[in-house]
C-alpha cells in the first residue's frame, strides 16, 4: 500500500494503514475497493447510504479491525451491505465462507440470514477469527456459524468425501 507518511502508524513492531489518500490523491482506506474515482463520492455514499444503516454489531467489529495490522483484508462496509442483501434476496439458509480474517463479512451473512441459516466459515487462522467472535457472539447469531479451522482445500475435501458431514454442519 503506497501511503503518505502521515498515514502510517506504528502499533508495536507492526504498521497500521489508516484512512489517508495515497501520494496520487486516490482513496486507499481500509477495507475501500471501490471502483470510483472519487474520495469525496465515495466517503458522501458512506456517510448517507452505508453507515447510517450499518448495524451496531458491524460497525463495532469494523472499527476494531481497523486497528489491526491486516486491516487491507477486511471486506468494506458498502461490500458487507451489497452482501446482506443478495443473502436476503436469494432467501439464502446455507451458506460457506472460505476466509474469515475477524469476521465482518461472516457476520454480515450471519445476521442476513434466517434465525435457523447456517454457515460453513474456513480460515487458517483461528486467532483472527477470535477476534471478532465477541461481535458475533454480542449480535446473537453464533449459534449459526460452524467454525472450521485449516486450509480450504483439504476441509472441502473431507466434506465432498463425507455427504453426511455436510449435511449435519448444515442443519
Amino acid at each position: 500500500m503506497n501511503t503518505a507518511s502521515r498515514g502510517v502508524e506504528h502499533l508495536g513492531s507492526e504498521k497500521l494503514y489508516i484512512d489517508m489518500p495515497d501520494e496520487k490523491g486516490g482513496h486507499q482506506s481500509i477495507g475501500h475497493k471501490s471502483l470510483l474515482k472519487s474520495d469525496a463520492l465515495y466517503q458522501y455514499i458512506l456517510n448517507t447510504s452505508v453507515y447510517p444503516r450499518e448495524p451496531t454489531p458491524l460497525r463495532e467489529l469494523r472499527e476494531m479491525t481497523a486497528a489491526h495490522p491486516w486491516n487491507y483484508m477486511s471486506t468494506s462496509a458498502d461490500e458487507g451491505q451489497f452482501l446482506m442483501f443478495l443473502v436476503k434476496i436469494i432467501n439464502a439458509k446455507y451458506t460457506m465462507e472460505l476466509g474469515v480474517y475477524t469476521g465482518y463479512s461472516l457476520l454480515s451473512t450471519a445476521l442476513a440470514l434466517p434465525d435457523d441459516g447456517k454457515i460453513v466459515a474456513i480460515d487458517i487462522d483461528r486467532k483472527c477469527y477470535e477476534l471478532g467472535y465477541p461481535f458475533i457472539k454480542n449480535a446473537g447469531v453464533d449459534h449459526k456459524i460452524d467454525f472450521r479451522e485449516g486450509p480450504a482445500l483439504p476441509q472441502l475435501d473431507e466434506m465432498l468425501h463425507d455427504v453426511y458431514s455436510l449435511i449435519s454442519a448444515l442443519s
